[in-house]
């Protein structure tokens, strides 16, 4: 391929994950924003999130088959179409209810756009290096949905609230309707790969999929232990999983193959890529509700959001470079010395804390991210694609699952931790906050002094200003919460290091006593 048309499938590429990532993080990122053009608390806003994930986390599973039957530009315009529909009528919500409806509509109608940039990147990539260099461009393209959402978003809500929002997606998506027909992809045979036992089996995945999705969206808002039916939804998932996999056990040819799913070498490699959406997350989950929780606006932060979005991309180009010289190991361990740092650094956040501080923390965060996942991948790449097309189909559900539902429990885990232990630092705050303490009653009054003069009641006085130390006191508390939130990323990174040293320890005593066996032998 020319170098030039190479360029364009590279850019096509971009485009299909940036459309796929806008329209996922768009509402998500902006739920303070648009609630009150819905007419929504905050935590009914959450149910949004929900919707659109709720299909869209399972779909990636048929469409891998239905490219087989059907073909890639067939698919491809169907699914670019549907996508289209789907932002025109996001134009058009008025209320909750009606945004519900459409979101799930768009979750559905985007999940073929990630496997679409996914075969337009592997287009240009030669088959020996679409292990390597295929897979460090791809994830690099899957992380820079979300801070360009947050650089683009304070424009467009300014522009017009969330139709503002919706009309850059409706225009990402008639811009990327022409690629279809001018850069079209390399056609396999057709083979008819569907049969109703799929359908059937597809369907329990979705429900199990989709419950499980819906439960991380809004299990923090509800409260886990306060709304019963988060519980219910989880028997749900597990009972409808549970079914799909006794099926897909007993065929031939399954939809997915559980049997080498469930192999030791590949729980491992869905471990490290879990462990990938928890540190990944340290940026989408905690340092996004740090700046909400302090009162930041967005243009406050573009200069922050556009470090991560370069780095992310030096990242993704320098593992590509390193992986395809064999560097696979070193890279993971560079790359989680990266995230950690980054992490502690930031676990010294305070109150007064802002952006500027965190230029540094956030790129080696962002760059590391980057370059930790494509070594783990690679080798579960290129065994998919060495067993054949039905082993495809379940290292997308692995790429996927891990993608969308690992983002969602990174959320789920660190706001419910940083939930918890708000809490723990307000209660030890307020035990050492009394009256008859002079730190506490010249704080007191240093706060009730400008409300002194328009204010004659004392004891309404008074009331004025234990509310302003209360707001003081959560405030810090939150500080606290989040420096805990950063440090427990940092933990977890160093956590993975500690054991992928051990495990590198380990093989290369195993291969040492292995090499004198062998020349042992060859000698007898």
């Amino acid at each position: 391929m020319a170098p030039w048309r190479s360029a364009l499938y590279f850019l096509s590429s971009v485009l299909f994950f940036l459309t796929q990532g806008l329209g996922m993080n768009l509402a998500l990122a902006n739920l303070n924003q648009i609630q009150g053009s819905i007419a929504a608390t905050t935590t009914e806003a959450a149910w949004l999130s929900a919707a659109y994930m709720a299909p869209n986390v399972s779909l990636s599973i048929i469409l891998v088959k239905v490219r087989m039957q059907y073909g890639v530009r067939a698919m491809a315009k169907v699914a670019v179409t549907c996508f289209i529909g789907a932002s025109v009528l996001n134009l058009f919500i008025s209320d909750l209810q009606s945004a519900i409806v459409v979101r799930f509509l768009s979750g559905i109608a985007a999940a073929p756009l990630a496997t679409l940039g996914f075969l337009y990147m592997l287009e240009i990539i030669p088959p020996q290096k679409r292990g390597t260099i295929g897979l460090c461009l791809v994830t690099m393209n899957t992380l820079l949905g979300a801070p360009l959402t947050r650089l683009v978003s304070p424009t467009l809500i300014d522009f017009g609230g969330w139709r503002g929002l919706y009309t850059l997606e409706m225009s990402l998506a008639l811009f990327v309707l022409p690629i279809i027909f001018l850069l079209p992809l390399t056609a396999p045979p057709r083979v008819k790969v569907i049969v109703g036992t799929d359908i059937v089996s597809y369907l329990f995945i979705a429900v199990g999929y989709g419950c499980v999705a819906v439960a991380l969206s809004v299990g923090r808002p509800y409260w886990w232990f306060e709304a019963p039916w988060l519980g219910k939804m989880l028997v749900v998932a597990v009972a409808s999983l549970t079914i799909a996999a006794i099926i897909e056990l007993r065929r031939e040819h399954p939809l997915i193959d559980f049997r080498w799913l469930l192999s030791w070498r590949n729980i491992h490699i869905f471990g490290i890529l879990l462990i990938f959406r928890l540190l990944a997350g340290e940026q989408s989950a905690i340092v996004m509700l740090w700046y909400q929780n302090a009162g930041l606006l967005f243009d406050q932060l573009q200069m922050l959001y556009l470090i991560i979005l370069v780095f992310t991309v030096v990242g993704g180009f320098v593992c590509a470079a390193l992986l395809n010289q064999g560097y696979s190991r070193s890279i993971q361990i560079v790359a989680l010395v990266m995230i950690a740092a980054g992490a502690f650094i930031d676990s010294q956040t305070t109150s007064l804390t802002r952006p500027e501080q965190m230029y540094l923390s956030q790129a080696l965060v962002a760059m590391g991210a980057a370059m930790f996942v494509p070594p783990t991948l690679a080798d579960f790449f290129n065994s998919a694609f060495a067993k054949g097309p039905a082993y495809v189909v379940t290292f997308f559900v692995v790429f996927m699952f891990t993608q969308v539902i690992g983002a969602l429990i990174a959320t789920a885990s660190y706001g419910t931790f940083i939930t918890i232990r708000e809490k723990f630092h307000s209660n030890i705050l307020s035990e050492q906050i009394a009256l008859t303490n002079p730190v506490v009653a010249n704080r007191l009054s240093t706060l009730v002094a400008p409300y002194a003069k328009v204010v004659g009641d004392p004891i309404q006085l008074n009331s004025e200003g234990l509310a302003l130390l209360s707001a003081q006191v959560t405030r810090e508390a939150n500080s606290l919460a989040f420096g805990d939130a950063f440090f427990l990323a940092g933990a977890i990174a160093l956590t993975a290091l500690v054991l992928m040293l051990v495990h590198l320890t380990f093989q290369f005593c195993q291969s040492k006593i292995a090499r004198p066996s062998a020349s042992s032998g060859e000698a007898a």
